[in-house]
C-alpha cells in the first residue's frame, strides 16, 4: 500500500509586523509595494497583534491526521512553510500519493489557480491529486450552519430583536469573474446552502469584502454600502458570516473585528459576527472526507491523479 498525505495549502501570512515588506514582495512576486501600502498592512497587522494562519491551518492539519490516520501537511503560497518547502518534506518523508487541498473552497483563478501553478511548478516526485474546488461540500456547509446558527442566536438575544444576516466573501477584480470565472456563482452557492439550513434567519444579504488596493474595479457590492442600506431600511444591528473564508486571518480580525465593526458603530448600528471555523470538528471532517473520497476515487481508476502541469 502507498503511503499517503494530505496537504492543506493556504494563502500564508507572517507572524511578526517586521516580516510585512518580504511578505508583501512575496505577493507581488518582487515587485516593489508602495511604501503606503507597506505601512498600512502593517498597522493592521500591529491593530490584532499578529496573524494566526499559520497557527489555525497547523491545528486544521492536526485534526484531519488524525481523521484519518495518515499525515497532513501545511504549505503557504507566500509565507513559510512554504509550498516548495513541505513538498521537498513530503518526500523526504516518503510520501508516495497525496491529494492538496486548498482552503479557499471557491475556485478563483486569483486564489485557487495561483496556489495550483505554484504546487505544480515544483515538480514532485509523487502524483498529486489538486483539489480544484469545494464550495459545496455538504459537511463544509454544516460547519458553516453550526456556527451561523449558534452565533445568530446569541446575537439576537444581545440585540433584543432579530437582527439580518449578511454573508460575506472576500472581492476579486470584476475583469476575473467577466472572463468566465466561477467564484462569484460558487460563494452565493454556498451561502444559499448555508441559509437554507437555518431557515430561522429569514431573507439575508451576500456582500463581497476587502477589495484590493490595486487599480481596477471590485466586485462588489460592498460590505460598507451593505451596513448603509441596512440602516436606511430602519435596522440597529447586522450579524455577518464571511463564509469565503475557514479561519481567522487578518480580513477578519481587521477588515470585520475593526473596520466594519467601527463603520456599523458610527452609523448606530451594533454588529456581530459568527465565529470562524477554524479547528471545528465538522470542518475537519469535511476536509477529511474530501481527501478520502479522492484517495478511494483515484485507487479504482474512477478518476485520474493529476501530475505536474501547466495552467
Amino acid at each position: 500500500m502507498s503511503k499517503d498525505a494530505v496537504l492543506l495549502i493556504a494563502h500564508g501570512s507572517p507572524d511578526r509586523v517586521e516580516d510585512i515588506p518580504e511578505f508583501l514582495q512575496n505577493i507581488s512576486r518582487g515587485r516593489p509595494m508602495p511604501e503606503s501600502v507597506v505601512r498600512e498592512v502593517q498597522h493592521r497587522y500591529s491593530l490584532i497583534g499578529s496573524s494566526p494562519l499559520t497557527r489555525i491551518t497547523r491545528q486544521q492539519a492536526e485534526g484531519v491526521a488524525r481523521e484519518l490516520g495518515i499525515p497532513a501537511y501545511v504549505g503557504m503560497r507566500n509565507w513559510h512553510p512554504f509550498i516548495a518547502d513541505t513538498l521537498q518534506q513530503m518526500a523526504a518523508d516518503g510520501i508516495e500519493r497525496a491529494v492538496a487541498i486548498c482552503l479557499a473552497p471557491h475556485n478563483s483563478r486569483t486564489s485557487v489557480g495561483l496556489y495550483k501553478q505554484v504546487l505544480f511548478g515544483n515538480v514532485a516526485p509523487f502524483p498529486i491529486d489538486f483539489v480544484e474546488e469545494w464550495h459545496d461540500h455538504p459537511l463544509l456547509i454544516e460547519a458553516f450552519a453550526e456556527k451561523l446558527r449558534s452565533g445568530w442566536w446569541k446575537a439576537c438575544a444581545e440585540h433584543g430583536t432579530e437582527v439580518p444576516v449578511l454573508f460575506t466573501a472576500h472581492s476579486v477584480p470584476q475583469r476575473t469573474i467577466a472572463e468566465g470565472d466561477p467564484y462569484q456563482m460558487q460563494a452565493l452557492e454556498t451561502a444559499r446552502g448555508v441559509a437554507a439550513s437555518v431557515r430561522e434567519i429569514g431573507l439575508w444579504h451576500f456582500a463581497f469584502q476587502s477589495q484590493g488596493m490595486s487599480g481596477g474595479e471590485w466586485l462588489g457590492p460592498t460590505v460598507e454600502d451593505t451596513i448603509t442600506r441596512l440602516r436606511g431600511a430602519g435596522h440597529t444591528g447586522v450579524f455577518l458570516q464571511p463564509i469565503g473564508f475557514v479561519c481567522d486571518h487578518v480580513e477578519i480580525l481587521f477588515d470585520i473585528d475593526i473596520l466594519f465593526r467601527d463603520f456599523a458603530s458610527e452609523r448606530g448600528m451594533k454588529l456581530y459576527r459568527a465565529e470562524s471555523l477554524n479547528d471545528s470538528p465538522l470542518f475537519v471532517r469535511a476536509a477529511a472526507d474530501l481527501a478520502r473520497a479522492r484517495f478511494a476515487s483515484s485507487s479504482s481508476g474512477c478518476k485520474a491523479v493529476l501530475q505536474p502541469e501547466k495552467i
